[in-house]
């Protein structure tokens, strides 16, 4: 029967309860146990510190069924096998890969230790570019383990741009009819927010998706589960959202992570030097840069806080959602900016 995430389930999640009826499994009942992580949502999920008299894990309860964490550990074996530095799962004493303690399941890591990619050092910042191109050239030929089917996330960006498109059209609409305070500041900024939005729908129309590279994707490469350890070594972490997608889909979400915040944001230079790192390993083509293109121009934030709003707007906290829209509009200028002088770059690179 599926877990589904409940109250309920928060005692068993107590450390004492790990220990005595996870642990064992691993023979790690004396070891000491310290949670360093819960969330309680939809997706719950928790992770606890075993610290051994030598060695030190990282015990995960994931969200996921078993088909997709044998997925999950199938991506996590192939990098290993191909020399990427992840976390080895740990078997049980009785061989098996994860642990089944109430309907919840469990893995073992080895814990790594270090500090999460710092985006404002360069050095860290080629690391994880190169790093990334890496496991997208070996895992274009990702085989899951027997028992679990590939999981597939690759959508058409055209589709999913337009249909954010039109939600944005459907949100003016919303705002000329409730005039209040979100749906003013909605309407001024409307103006540069639609144009990002046109530029991102009219190059995703161009893009031959034929000519975009499949491989394994992590799907949340951003600087917390990226590891540098004392030895410079980057490792990377947390494959529970990792599935087969466009490889460019992986290092689009990479930047824009980092092109939106306060240090990095919207510089051109930084993107190109980070995509200068991952195409001396996997080149891009151009329908790939167009792709980059779409992905970092659409205006996200706008588009999701609008739609969230006008979609629980009898409900919501409204000045919440006003101080969000505000902080989303902060920097449209840079953005404008940044696309228009990406576009001229692409342009120039294939003539």
């Amino acid at each position: 029967m599926p877990y589904t995430a409940e109250k309920n389930n928060i005692n068993l999640l107590s450390q004492g309860n790990i220990k005595k009826y996870v642990l064992p499994s691993y023979g790690l009942q004396n070891c000491e146990i310290t949670n360093i992580k819960f969330k309680d949502t939809d997706k719950q999920r928790s992770v606890y510190k075993i610290q051994g008299e030598d060695s030190c894990y990282c015990l995960k309860k994931v969200y996921l069924q078993k088909n997709d964490l044998l997925f999950v550990y199938s991506a996590i074996e192939w990098f290993y096998r191909n020399g990427i530095h992840v976390p080895k799962i740990i078997s049980t004493l009785n061989r098996n890969r994860f642990v089944n303690y109430e309907n919840m399941l469990f893995i073992l890591t080895t814990w790594i230790e270090g500090n999460k990619c710092d985006y404002d050092n360069f050095n860290n910042l080629l690391a994880a570019s190169t790093n990334l191109a890496t496991m997208h050239f070996v895992s274009d030929k990702f085989i899951p383990i027997d028992g679990c089917e590939k999981k597939y996330s690759s959508n058409d960006i055209y589709v999913s741009i337009k249909k954010h498109f039109e939600q944005l059209l459907v949100s003016s609409n919303m705002a000329f009819k409730y005039k209040d305070k979100f749906s003013k500041f909605f309407l001024d900024n409307f103006h540069d927010n639609l144009l990002l939005a046109q530029i991102s729908l009219e190059t995703a129309s161009s893009i031959n998706i034929k000519n975009l590279s499949k491989s394994l994707c992590h799907m949340d490469y951003v600087n917390k589960n990226i590891i540098i350890d004392d030895k410079e070594n980057l490792w990377v972490i947390d494959f529970d959202k990792c599935s087969m997608n466009y490889s460019v889909h992986d290092f689009s979400y990479f930047l824009r992570r980092l092109m939106k915040r306060e240090n990095t944001m919207w510089n051109l230079e930084i993107a190109k030097y980070c995509i200068d790192a991952y195409n001396e390993i996997r080149p891009l083509n151009i329908d790939e840069y167009k792709y980059i293109m779409v992905y970092l121009s659409f205006p996200q934030k706008y588009w999701k806080i609008s739609r969230d709003y006008y979609n629980n707007i009898t409900k919501c906290n409204k000045n919440s959602f006003y101080m969000l829209l505000s902080k989303s509009c902060e920097n449209n200028e840079d953005h404008i900016k940044f696309v228009h002088e990406f576009n001229s770059y692409i342009l120039d690179k294939f003539h």
